[in-house]
C-alpha cells in the first residue's frame, strides 16, 4: 500500500494555491508555500481549517468553513495537477514492485473526486489494483480501516502487508492494523521530522524501498 500527497506526488504547490485563491475570494491574507505545507497529511478539511486559523488545531468559525469549502473544493479541481508530479523514484520503484508481480494499492485521504484524476493525469492510475480514498469507506487513516480492508481485498493477513507513507497518520494506521510501514524522508509529516515516528525503515524513495521488501512464494 502506497500513500498518496507526500509519497508518491509532490501535490504542495496545487494544493498552496487553491488555498490562496480561497483566501483571497474570503478577504484573507495569502499564506506562504512552507506554511500551507505544514498543514497538510490529514485531508483537505484539515487544510482548510488550518488555512482559515494559521493554527494546526484550532477550528474556526463553523459559518466561514462552510463557506470556504466548496470554495476550496472547486479552487483545487482547477489547479489539481497544474504543477504535481511524481517524486524522483516513484515510477522506478512502481515499476520495480509491478516487476516482481507485486500487487499494489494506494490509500489515501484524499477525496476520490480528486484522488482518481490525479492519478490519472500523472500516469500511476495503472498501477494500482485497489484505490482507497479517503470517503471510500467509513473511516480514514489514522484509523485501520482501509489499511484492513486492503488487506482482505488482497486476501492476505496484515503482518504481510506493508505501507509506505510520510506521515504520523501512516505510521499509526499501519501499527493499528497489525501491518509493517515505512517512510519517506521527504513528504507532508506537519512540519515534523519524520525520523520522530514509529516507522520500519526511513526510505529514501519508493524505489529505495524495494530493496528491503521480499515476496513471499
Amino acid at each position: 500500500m502506497i500513500d498518496l500527497d507526500g509519497t508518491l506526488l509532490d501535490t504542495a504547490c496545487d494544493l498552496a494555491a487553491a488555498a490562496n485563491m480561497m483566501l483571497r475570494e474570503l478577504g484573507r491574507e495569502e499564506l506562504p508555500l512552507e506554511t500551507i505545507q505544514s498543514y497538510i497529511g490529514k485531508g483537505i478539511q484539515k487544510l482548510v481549517k488550518r488555512s482559515l486559523t494559521g493554527s494546526l488545531d484550532d477550528e474556526p468559525d463553523i459559518e466561514l468553513f462552510e463557506r470556504a469549502m466548496p470554495i476550496y473544493e472547486r479552487d483545487y479541481a482547477k489547479t489539481l495537477s497544474i504543477n504535481t508530479r511524481p517524486y524522483p523514484g516513484v515510477i522506478e520503484g512502481l515499476n520495480a514492485l509491478r516487476e516482481v508481480d507485486f500487487r499494489l494499492a494506494c490509500v489515501t485521504n484524499k477525496a476520490e473526486a480528486f484522488t482518481l484524476p490525479l492519478l490519472r493525469d500523472t500516469g500511476l492510475l495503472g498501477y494500482f489494483d485497489i484505490v482507497l480514498s479517503g470517503d471510500s469507506l467509513p473511516k480514514k487513516k489514522p484509523d485501520p480501516m482501509p489499511l484492513l480492508h486492503a488487506c482482505k481485498h488482497f486476501g492476505i493477513p496484515s503482518h504481510e502487508m506493508l505501507l509506505i507513507g510520510d506521515s504520523l497518520n501512516d505510521a499509526e494506521a499501519a501499527r493499528a492494523a497489525g501491518c509493517h510501514v515505512f517512510c519517506v524522508p521527504y513528504g507532508y509529516n506537519e512540519g515534523r521530522d519524520v525520523r520522530e515516528l514509529d516507522c520500519d525503515a526511513i526510505v529514501e524513495s519508493v524505489y529505495d524501498a524495494t530493496k528491503l521488501i521480499q515476496k513471499l512464494s
